[in-house]
């Protein structure tokens, strides 16, 4: 079979290519240890959220830290659930914390897939039904950032907020 020249020139630019492409994966997986997020912790049953740590949402304080909390929060619609005892109009939930805390997030959905961005901090976390999102933040500042969802979760999406409320103590 007789191949053009040219052609011939472009099939061995893509396999050369293709071939350069699949040394990086594999001298990423083997040489640099790189591997695609998965722990076995991180995902749990949407519909036994109440046989887990989520059962009872809320920001709790370390036992071997100080300033430091831990937050479980589910985010349903259309709303986070951070089990607070202070609401806003809404019916959204308040936190207090001092200034300097930091908060270890883990973070699921009962239902669709929500968003989780709190304002002038490098928080921002897609939350799925079934997987547990975990980051960590530290409030420097004293001042009110809000929690958002970012992610169109259905009509009453624009009323899905939180509030950090940092104080001095």
């Amino acid at each position: 079979m007789h191949i053009d020249r040219f052609e011939r020139y472009w099939i061995i630019i893509i396999a050369a290519v293709l071939g350069a492409f699949f040394a990086a994966l594999v001298a990423g997986a083997v040489i640099f240890g790189i591997r695609l997020p998965s722990t076995p912790d991180s995902f749990i049953n949407p519909l036994g959220l109440s046989e887990t740590e989520f059962a009872n949402p809320g920001i709790y304080p370390s036992l071997t830290e100080d300033n430091v909390y831990d937050a479980y929060i589910v985010a349903r619609m259309w709303r986070f659930d951070i089990g607070s005892d202070e609401k806003d109009e809404l019916g959204n939930d308040i936190i207090r914390l001092p200034v300097g805390a930091r908060v270890n997030i883990y973070v699921t959905s009962a239902d669709v897939t929500h968003g989780f961005l709190i304002e002038r901090h490098n928080v921002n976390v897609q939350i799925i039904p079934g997987h547990v999102g975990q980051t960590t933040v530290v409030f420097r500042e004293p001042g009110t950032y809000r929690l958002l969802c970012h992610e169109y979760c259905g009509r009453g999406h624009q009323q899905m907020h939180s509030t950090f409320i940092i104080e001095e103590e």
